[in-house]
């Protein structure tokens, strides 16, 4: 609070202020603040509303402003229909119904939003639900929403069978989570061969810029027992990060991948010791978002339960949060999501 009121004082106060040095203070603004100062004069606005501005001003906000979104899938935005955070990319968040093909842009810093023409789905009597992606391509400088159409069958013997489909997919597997993770200039997913995690598990992953696939395989875990009943994947840190579990100790793993693509530069960061209250001690575990000193944000799903906790892995002590809902990590932006 003191910083920006230093740099709000250097405009107000030297009137005389070289025209170049303005944009280098204004960027380092809060987003509510430079919203107020389009008053200020035509030419602020028109810097403030320019789309190279809002690039310079992402790139100072993606360290040193960042707040929570929380969200039910049952409330009424958009329209009252089952949907869910997709994911965030430069303060944009994507949101999605998973079965009626709406998907819906919205940047809550400037409370501007974007509803995307319904996917059409295919002609498939037993579709099932989608599942989507939401990531930035630098090389076209464009945001892309990727879905991917979720189907069953039946094999010979009568055992139903679910099946993915989406352009040029080149694996015959079934996405376990419902929303690709965008790192890298990429959008993963979480895939198994079999529903429920019940083969070996793999990651899919989609350049965005290419628009090509490859397989991205999973640390080496070792003689952890069961180890794909208890996988989740996110992103931690800029990071692709996955979470397993120990069925014996309910220790929880957790792993990110430092070079994407690179098998080898997946590093364990520490490892959750089992939480004392039983409803969600098999639970899946994901890392939400990581506080200074060794403090991290957790999600803790199981028993239809939902529980965050921040966990200190220097000392391994949890504290519980009273955070409502579901938080979504978003930096905060001036991008549009109309651009």
């Amino acid at each position: 609070m003191e910083e920006t009121l230093t740099l709000l004082q250097a405009l107000l106060l030297v009137p005389t202020l070289p025209l170049d040095i303005i944009p280098e203070i204004l960027c380092r603004l809060p987003v509510k603040l430079l919203l107020q100062l389009r008053c200020v004069c035509k030419s602020w606005n028109a810097l403030i509303t320019d789309p190279d501005f809002a690039k310079k001003h992402l790139s100072m906000s993606a360290t040193s402003h960042l707040h929570f979104m929380s969200y039910t899938t049952h409330s009424d935005y958009p329209r009252g229909s089952f949907h869910r955070i997709i994911g965030s990319c430069n303060g944009i968040l994507c949101i999605a119904d998973i079965y009626k093909g709406l998907a819906v842009l919205w940047n809550p810093s400037i409370r501007k939003v974007k509803e995307l023409p319904l996917f059409e789905k295919p002609h498939e009597s037993k579709l099932d639900m989608m599942s989507f992606g939401f990531g930035y391509d630098s090389f076209t400088d464009s945001y892309k929403v990727v879905v991917v159409f979720e189907y069953h069958i039946y094999d010979r013997f009568g055992m139903r069978i679910r099946k993915s489909q989406v352009k040029d997919f080149p694996f015959d597997g079934v996405l376990i989570e419902k929303s690709g993770k965008f790192v890298s200039g990429t959008l993963n997913w979480l895939a198994s061969f079999k529903l429920y995690r019940l083969s070996p598990c793999f990651i899919v992953s989609l350049d965005l810029k290419n628009e090509s696939y490859q397989k991205v395989l999973l640390p080496d875990f070792g003689d952890v027992k069961d180890v794909y009943t208890w996988l989740t994947m996110s992103v931690f840190r800029d990071c692709l990060c996955v979470t397993t579990g120990h069925e014996v100790s309910g220790k929880k793993d957790v792993w990110v991948m430092k070079e994407h693509g690179n098998k080898e530069s997946w590093t364990k960061l520490f490892t959750i010791p089992e939480v004392v209250d039983h409803t969600i001690s098999y639970a899946y575990v994901k890392p939400v978002y990581s506080f200074e000193d060794n403090q991290v944000l957790l999600k803790f799903t199981g028993n239809f339960e939902l529980n965050l906790f921040v966990y200190d892995y220097g000392s391994g002590t949890f504290k519980f949060t009273n955070f409502q809902n579901i938080p979504e990590v978003c930096v905060e932006s001036l991008i549009s999501p109309y651009s």
